[in-house]
């Protein structure tokens, strides 16, 4: 694990799916049967190392099983083979919602999510007006996050993930919500994270922010890594395999 930051051995998660039967309401009243859950598979037997100060972008279409992985990383997922381990303090951004409680202030939910990280009260204090003028949302800090917009969650819990000084980021999709100027502040602070040498890891369907950004791409696909390697050659194959299946559907 030396000079590592991420490694992933022999990774497979599986999900349970139970599917609703269409039977009569009569049949459905008499019918106890246990019906066995269907076994989906998300990831299968993935092998990655990532590099401490490495930005790598995770492609792949819808379902592919590309958030999946960065969950399981996150430890969000517990994988169901394999082992995931990771060195240094992980702040994530998974989901616009996620980790944040909607009754509790903006200011509270930063207390809420500090805390989460491991952090002491003393440290999210000293952070906490950092993370709310990168924020710019000191005229709603102070009302609850369930009044928010997405753009509004997005900013907050950026600046949250980015404000506590992680060793590794992990971020997945959120970037696409909120107003260009904002995305354009967030893409200069993922710079100078990559100038200090921390360990970025994001999701997104923006190949171009994939290009302009990360250094290595991981395509996934079917669960699976497709391909692996520097990011403009990674984007070829997948938007030719893209091509490619648009052509024999249409054909």
């Amino acid at each position: 694990m030396m000079g590592c930051a991420i490694e992933l051995r022999g990774v497979s998660k599986s999900f349970e799916l139970l599917r609703e039967k269409h039977m009569s309401l009569k049949s459905a009243m008499l019918s106890f049967r246990r019906r066995r859950p269907e076994q989906i598979l998300g990831l299968s037997e993935i092998n990655l190392t990532i590099e401490r100060g490495e930005t790598v972008a995770v492609v792949g279409k819808n379902g592919s099983g590309k958030s999946t992985l960065l969950r399981i990383i996150a430890r969000v997922y517990r994988p169901s083979s394999g082992s995931v381990v990771t060195d240094g303090r992980m702040s994530t951004m998974l989901a616009l919602a996620a980790g944040f409680h909607p009754e509790l202030t903006g200011r509270e939910n930063i207390y809420f999510n500090g805390a989460i990280a491991g952090l002491r009260a003393a440290d999210i204090a000293d952070k906490l007006d950092s993370i709310i003028d990168f924020s710019e949302l000191d005229g709603f800090i102070d009302s609850p996050v369930k009044t928010y917009s997405d753009g509004m969650l997005m900013r907050l819990g950026f600046s949250i993930a980015v404000e506590s000084d992680p060793d590794i980021l992990l971020i997945d999709e959120v970037l696409a919500v909120g107003d260009a100027g904002f995305q354009e502040k967030c893409y200069a602070r993922i710079e100078t994270f990559q100038r200090t040498g921390r360990t970025i890891v994001f999701v997104t369907h923006d190949l171009e922010a994939a290009a302009k950004v990360a250094s290595r791409a991981i395509w996934i696909d079917s669960g699976k890594v497709a391909a692996d390697g520097e990011t403009a050659q990674v984007i070829v194959q997948y938007l030719n395999s893209i091509a490619h299946q648009e052509h024999n559907k249409d054909g």
